[in-house]
């Protein structure tokens, strides 16, 4: 079995997942510092689980010298494209990195699915996902930190107003009128609303609360939360928390509830002046209402790394607004991928030992 880890832990270096050295007390401070769980039921109680002894997993390199001193009787498949994984799929126990109807229909035998990012919303969908025929888990926390700096990033530029001057710079323009410098704002003890508390928003909070700003936010199960959050509103009071806020925060995942939640009532409910900052999902976004509240001047401004629709279209009135900063599905980039890897590789030992997963996905709340 000791084998067999290190085997994956040189396939996950080969999917950009840098590793450095593991053992249970990396593990144990990844769960310490994320707070992931386990599921509550053990594999081996699945109704269809067995040893396994194929695995196909998305992007590995050197597999067969990997594999040398690999498991006996486990098979570890590299796929790098989605045609690739459906041609693997039959008799695979778990497919890690791919997931569709296609691979679902194909992996008749399989009962596990770990995706390689957080959203799950392409997955949910699928019958033997939904019924519990095949357990899904995520990335969920593992981005958390590095997205979390992303929101603050921007908030920062935002309130600054660096769009401003950075969409100017390529022609040289000294601007210090107060056309341009009345965009600027302190954000120093101002109140950000975060719609989320999850995974992200909890580390977006943590962030802004450490920069002197009063923090709000909502969830959908309790109105538990840290201590440096002021105040947790249950999901129906996101309205009247928005009337607060100087920063609004997206990093609701997408679900039937969030789809198309940030529309045209919800922006003119918002603070007029407040900036709003999505890393949740774009279509949780109506566009449209968002570019009209922009334009009206209900929105001062916006920071987007998701959109919808994405890829965001070249000539869509967003990219030339002076106060949006735009960034293409990129906030999870630049660090922390070796979280990743920790819990890719944790849970296929506890696959494989017949052990619950680490962040299995509710089918029915899409998260």
């Amino acid at each position: 079995m000791r084998a067999f880890v290190r085997c994956l832990f040189t396939i996950l270096v080969a999917v950009s997942i840098p590793l450095a050295a593991f053992g249970q007390s990396d593990i144990g401070g990844l769960i310490a510092e994320t707070g992931v769980e386990p599921g509550e039921t053990a594999t081996r109680e699945h109704p269809r689980w067995r040893e396994p002894r194929k695995i196909v997993v998305r992007d590995i390199a050197d597999l067969y010298d990997s594999l040398a001193a690999g498991e006996p009787g486990v098979e570890l498949v590299r796929v790098r494209t989605h045609a690739e994984a459906v041609a693997a799929a039959p008799g695979a126990d778990a497919v890690l990195g791919f997931c569709s109807e296609a691979v679902l229909d194909a992996a008749t035998e399989a009962t596990w699915i770990q995706v390689f990012s957080a959203g799950v919303e392409g997955c949910v969908v699928h019958e033997r996902i939904r019924s519990g025929d095949v357990v899904l888990t995520n990335m969920q926390k593992m981005s958390s930190p590095v997205i979390a700096e992303h929101v603050i990033a921007m908030m920062l530029a935002a309130s600054r107003a660096l769009p401003t001057f950075g969409k100017r710079m390529e022609d040289g323009q000294w601007l210090r009128s107060p056309e341009y410098t009345g965009r600027m704002q302190s954000y120093g003890g101002k109140t950000v609303l975060i719609a989320g508390l999850g995974g992200i928003g909890t580390e977006v909070a943590r962030r802004a609360a450490a920069l002197g700003m009063r923090v709000i936010g909502t969830r959908r199960s309790s109105r538990e939360g840290p201590d440096y959050v002021d105040y947790v509103g249950l999901s129906g009071e996101l309205h009247e928390l928005a009337a607060d806020a100087d920063f609004i925060v997206n990093a609701l995942p997408l679900t039937d509830e969030t789809s198309g939640l940030f529309d045209a009532e919800f922006f003119a409910a918002a603070k007029q002046g407040a900036f709003f900052f999505n890393v949740g999902r774009g279509k949780t976004v109506v566009t449209a209402d968002l570019v009209a509240a922009l334009r009206s001047g209900q929105l001062a401004g916006a920071g987007l790394d998701v959109t919808d629709p994405e890829p965001l279209p070249s000539r869509h009135p967003l990219w030339q607004m002076d106060n949006v900063i735009i960034t293409p599905h990129v906030a999870g980039r630049g660090g922390n991928r070796i979280r990743h890897g920790l819990l890719a590789a944790e849970n296929l030992r506890r696959f494989i030992a017949g052990e619950a997963l680490f962040n299995v996905v509710d089918p029915v709340a899409g998260y």
